[in-house]
């Protein structure tokens, strides 16, 4: 496990760079998948504007201004928050750059990096629009493609996905949330279906603004969010951040680490030393061996106990002298977030394939939704979650909610193809 890329480095280049425990390995595959869906969506969203079914506004811009107030101190903040916190860490104490999450939510940091960044952005913003500063402004009118838009739909869907992740589980973990309201400022705990609501709704709205053809946007989107979900679940699984699965009694942990068969009573004695543990985190489990067919894949990929993992979880590991990150599951669980980068993958690359053979407009974001619905619930029989009862039933929040999806995807698909053949001209 990689908790932060410190331990990246370490293990694979043998260099041990301090300041790499600043960044987080989870947050890395986040900001990669972000970054590389911003890419495939602008591509897309082309595509569709050469098809004709995407369209440029006109908007109306003033040239010639010199960077007013609001934006000198806009820069100024931006860049003293980032020179405060960043450029400080060879100044702050060394047992701060070890735990990311409390130095950042700490009061700690450098006011002098951050004065003299947040002066050297104001400058940059003023010493931009000055070049740009004309004897009188004037006003002109630009056309905007939905492809130009595609960094403020980035930032929209950052921030309220989030938002709304962190909202979703904390409803989902609503006692845990009430002991320590707090935790909401925590990068632990993040609900994905809370994320995808609240993003989903917060660029219907942009959407809407722009005019933007909302069902041509979510077709574009359908594979962009199976790709961006197939990454995001890397860093869940290199950093071991709990998305795990219950325990596969089949197999047992080293004290150091690692993996091998179990024999009869393993499991049994394992509650029993680590009875402490086990009664706060329960001791769900299912017993599934390696297939011979199967036979050239690690033990792992069947059962993991996630060493160094990033929420520390578990029980100590022998001879690890690191100051963080020093535990792993007692017994090895299910790698569910291996399983979903797996499946994730192959999803996106079936609806990569179906995005020019389909020219029913939401057909796809109908398949998309009965696809995840379809991933998601289904591998949540085999993922630890909080539980709760719906109509005389026992599932996870996640599990309701791609039920809703799946359905929805079916009425989609229904609707679209009923829609489409209504809307053809008849032939006499």
């Amino acid at each position: 496990m990689y908790p932060n890329l410190y331990y990246l480095f370490r293990d694979w280049f043998g260099v041990e760079w301090k300041f790499l425990h600043f960044l987080n390995t989870f947050g890395f595959f986040v900001a990669v998948s972000f970054i590389i869906s911003s890419i495939v969506l602008t591509r897309e969203l082309r595509r569709k504007g050469r098809e004709g079914v995407m369209f440029p506004t006109e908007e109306t811009i003033v040239v010639g201004k010199p960077a007013s107030w609001g934006e000198l101190l806009t820069n100024f903040i931006l860049g003293f928050v980032l020179g405060y916190k960043i450029l400080a860490l060879p100044f702050v104490d060394e047992s701060l750059k070890t735990n990311t999450q409390e130095y950042i939510f700490s009061s700690s940091g450098n006011w002098f990096t951050g004065i003299a960044l947040g002066a050297l952005f104001a400058f940059l913003k003023w010493k931009e629009r000055n070049k740009q500063k004309l004897p009188q402004p004037e006003k002109r009118a630009i056309r905007v493609w939905p492809h130009d838009r595609v960094g403020e739909m980035t930032m929209i869907a950052l921030v309220f996905g989030l938002v709304g992740a962190k909202l979703f589980d904390a409803f989902e973990n609503w006692d845990t949330f009430i002991q320590d309201p707090s935790s909401i400022f925590s990068a632990a705990g993040l609900t994905f279906y809370g994320g995808l609501i609240c993003a989903g709704v917060a660029l219907w709205l942009y959407t809407r603004k722009h005019k933007i053809p909302f069902v041509h946007f979510v077709d574009v989107m359908g594979p962009v969010m199976m790709l961006a979900y197939a990454i995001g679940r890397i860093g869940c699984q290199v950093a071991g951040d709990g998305d795990w699965g219950i325990y596969n009694s089949a197999y047992k942990t080293t004290p150091a680490g690692g993996v091998f068969p179990a024999t009869s009573g393993d499991f049994e004695a394992a509650l029993t030393t680590h009875a402490e543990y086990f009664a706060r985190h329960g001791s769900a489990h299912a017993s599934f061996v390696k297939p011979k067919i199967l036979s050239f894949l690690p033990d792992w990929f069947f059962a993991y106990d996630y060493p160094h993992n990033v929420n520390e979880a578990g029980v100590p590991l022998a001879n690890c002298s690191d100051l963080q990150y020093c535990t792993h599951l007692p017994v090895p669980v299910f790698p569910t977030p291996m399983y979903e980068v797996i499946i994730s993958f192959i999803l996106f690359g079936i609806l990569w394939m179906l995005r020019k053979r389909i020219h029913i407009p939401g057909m796809l974001f109908g398949i998309y939704l009965l696809f995840n619905g379809l991933e998601r619930f289904f591998i949540e029989r085999i993922r630890v979650n909080v539980k709760m009862h719906f109509l005389g039933m026992e599932m996870t929040q996640a599990q309701l909610i791609s039920f809703c999806l799946m359905l929805g995807g079916i009425v989609l698909i229904i609707y679209s193809k009923i829609n489409h053949k209504n809307m053809q001209p008849r032939t006499s």
